[in-house]
């Protein structure tokens, strides 16, 4: 039986809950950590847990009956409490985004390093049939090479939603929708078409008087075979509607589903090829559905990687650096307003936080702050 402790009693640890009691046989929630007490005494009696509750997360450190940590505190406090847990010898799943900056991302990799432990970052879209299925589809090399991603990461959030104190600046935040929405759809599409090799953006905000942080970005990825794909992060989309769509060579597809084939005709016109979008909605058709979803899904790899050692996490620490990466990349090519090239190294000018800082554009001064409106 694997013990987990959650440090952090927000909304989002909710889902972390409900999927850990999932799997009653396989693991058992055991302590609720979080500095505002009552906030943990609540979620205890809602799922009536038979756990510990306590204020400070170091008195877990070295506590034998705890196996595995999810953390699901604000971003700023992600990379010290999980290098703290990991060093200590304890498995991680952390929520996204994994960290505040390269450097604490490369903090965390190596405590995961040096202690063997397993260190896992949220992903839970990953483990959705439809985004699963797509991904499977884009491998089969039905499409041909993929010439096109479309990512638009749409949502929308009232004015507000700011007053929430660690919401909206730099320094408690680490950024706007980029960073704490758009992580969503940045790991699926790094994941479905890979790094490139350079990134361009812009960064804006343009309806959120009590944010210093942007509310809209639109990036644009090259690929070293000469790909591109587009990614919009934004909370002022009405109607939040969300897709990915990937143009093949032969074919698109995307999500939610849709297929259409082309092939040319003598003019360089386009006919529509009805028996390859056919072969496409079959194979489709054919992957099987996950047995878990969400965070369910997650969970189950996690448990399933500390239960046989010789199995990887799907979502590990380096692709958690990946999607930190690549906003990273968005944020100094919007700030700089020049193309920045990938990898980023330690001599990246926002490599560290403190340079970040240094750097980030303060689009308005944040005036609300509330304890309240804990919902992401």
């Amino acid at each position: 039986m694997i013990s987990v402790a959650i440090i952090g009693t927000g909304s989002i640890a909710r889902s972390h809950v409900e999927a850990y009691m999932s799997f009653s046989e396989r693991c058992k929630v055991v302590a609720l950590v979080n500095h505002n007490i009552e906030k943990a005494i609540r979620l205890k009696e809602e799922f009536q847990l038979d756990c510990l509750i306590m204020q400070d997360y170091t008195e877990l450190l070295h506590h034998q009956k705890i196996d595995l940590v999810s953390i699901c505190t604000p971003p700023q406090l992600h990379a010290k409490m999980a290098s703290d847990f990991l060093r200590a010898g304890k498995h991680v799943l952390v929520e996204k985004p994994m960290a505040m900056s390269l450097e604490e991302c490369d903090q965390m990799l190596e405590a995961a390093a040096a202690s063997g432990s397993v260190l896992s970052v949220v992903g839970q879209n990953r483990f959705l049939d439809p985004n699963w299925k797509l991904k499977h589809t884009l491998d089969s090399g039905l499409l041909g090479k993929i010439v096109h991603g479309q990512v638009d990461s749409y949502w929308w959030r009232g004015e507000n939603y700011y007053d929430l104190w660690w919401r909206g600046t730099w320094e408690s935040e680490g950024g706007g929708c980029t960073l704490n929405h758009g992580v969503h759809h940045m790991d699926m599409l790094q994941w479905m078409m890979g790094m490139p090799q350079s990134v361009q953006a812009v960064i804006s905000n343009t309806s959120h008087r009590n944010s210093e942080v942007e509310d809209i970005s639109i990036a644009i990825f090259s690929y070293p075979n000469g790909s591109l794909a587009q990614i919009t992060s934004s909370v002022i989309h009405h109607g939040q509607d969300r897709q990915m769509i990937f143009q093949g060579e032969r074919a698109r597809i995307s999500a939610p589903w849709k297929v259409y084939a082309s092939s040319q005709l003598e003019n360089g016109f386009p006919e529509r090829n009805t028996e390859l979008e056919k072969e496409i909605q079959q194979y489709y058709e054919s992957i099987k559905p996950l047995q878990f979803n969400g965070f369910a899904g997650q969970v189950d790899d996690i448990l399933t990687a500390i239960e046989n050692p010789s199995l990887q996490v799907l979502i590990d620490g380096q692709e958690g650096r990946k999607v930190l990466e690549l906003i990273t990349a968005i944020y100094e090519s919007a700030i700089t307003k020049q193309p920045v090239s990938l990898p980023l190294t330690k001599n990246s000018p926002f490599y560290t936080r403190e340079a970040f800082l240094a750097n980030a554009p303060r689009f308005h001064s944040k005036m609300n702050l509330t304890e309240a409106n804990t919902k992401r």
